[in-house]
């Protein structure tokens, strides 16, 4: 048997922002509903980044299949002109063990992101939401707003310039602009950009509280912690919100709610859901205008192997993909 090969170019045919999303809803609601086998990701420190592993195992809601995500995160990759999160996935049929296929997981890891804060934004943020905030400007905003274009009509775009020299700001307005026509504004003021949004999404690695000021009615999608000691929302915000979070296990220990919790500025009696929870049924989502709104991302193991499993399905029989025989 062969195992096939299937590069970003290849990722990135399948996994539209459309795509994504319904495969992702897809995957949560089968997790809501006990149908995925998933420990916490692991980590390997080093000094200037980490190293992850993420398996699961999804059988249910229209999927049989396991797999593996080996990930890193290096914040200062820029200067060997690498990305800062760089990852690769092992599809294993759960029958027999056998890698079905290895994949490029590095657009797949931030359009499932986007595509899991697009879910958060269509269960929890207003329906009539047109004002989002940006705090972080990387590559994760980018999906952010690919994906929840899909799911609200957003009309403005307001965006941080966390100092004089940061240049990814303009550059996130001109794509903004470019890419959908949308206007955008950029502030030095965080407490502009963060009050007076339907929509904030935080995508940056602090490890201090950036936001301290939002409006009534305003959703939150807090991405930016993914490792123990990072923050990016003042608790007292996490205590006035509906705090919903991805998976108990990785938030307490590396998402939004991780430094509050072990402050215990914040209790597991504070956290009103897993996504999961919500997206099967088991939990209304907004049930007022007024209401605040938090999504705790931290990023599992059933986004890549749902999406990897996608891609699968899609290029499989595809003439032109590459295939190896490992053993």
């Amino acid at each position: 048997m062969r195992t096939l090969i299937f590069t970003k170019k290849d990722v990135e045919k399948v996994l539209t922002p459309s795509v994504t999303n319904k495969t992702i809803e897809r995957a949560f609601k089968a997790y809501g509903l006990g149908q995925a086998d998933m420990p916490a990701k692991s980590y390997l420190n080093f000094d200037k980044g980490d190293l992850r592993s993420m398996p699961a195992y999804i059988h249910g809601n229209g999927f049989d299949i396991a797999g593996i995500k080996s990930v890193n995160v290096h914040p200062d990759n820029a200067v060997y002109n690498l990305p800062t999160v760089m990852a690769v996935i092992i599809l294993v049929d759960p029958a027999n063990g056998f890698p079905l296929a290895i994949l490029d997981g590095t657009y797949l890891t931030s359009i499932r992101t986007g595509a899991a804060g697009a879910l958060a934004a269509k269960l929890l943020s207003r329906k009539n939401a047109k004002v989002a905030g940006f705090v972080g400007c990387g590559v994760q905003a980018r999906t952010q707003l690919m994906c929840i274009l899909e799911v609200r009509k957003i009309t403005t775009v307001k965006i941080w310039q966390f100092e004089p020299r940061d240049t990814y700001a303009p550059q996130f307005k001109e794509w903004v602009e470019k890419m959908y026509g949308l206007p955008a504004t950029i502030s030095p003021d965080i407490d502009e950009i963060t009050t007076d949004v339907d929509i904030l999404i935080t995508t940056t690695p602090s490890r201090k509280p950036l936001v301290h000021k939002v409006s009534p009615g305003t959703h939150i999608n807090a991405i930016g912690a993914d490792a123990e000691g990072k923050q990016e929302i003042n608790p007292k915000i996490l205590r006035q919100a509906k705090l919903v979070i991805d998976d108990w296990a990785q938030s307490s220990h590396s998402g939004e709610i991780n430094v509050p919790f072990r402050k215990k500025q914040i209790t597991e009696k504070d956290i009103y859901a897993e996504l999961g929870e919500v997206t099967a049924g088991k939990k209304k989502g907004r049930t007022s205008d007024e209401e605040i709104t938090v999504f705790d991302s931290t990023g599992l193991a059933i986004q890549d192997v749902s999406c990897a499993y996608t891609v699968y399905k899609s290029l499989k029989d595809k003439k032109g993909i590459k295939q190896v025989e490992l053993f």
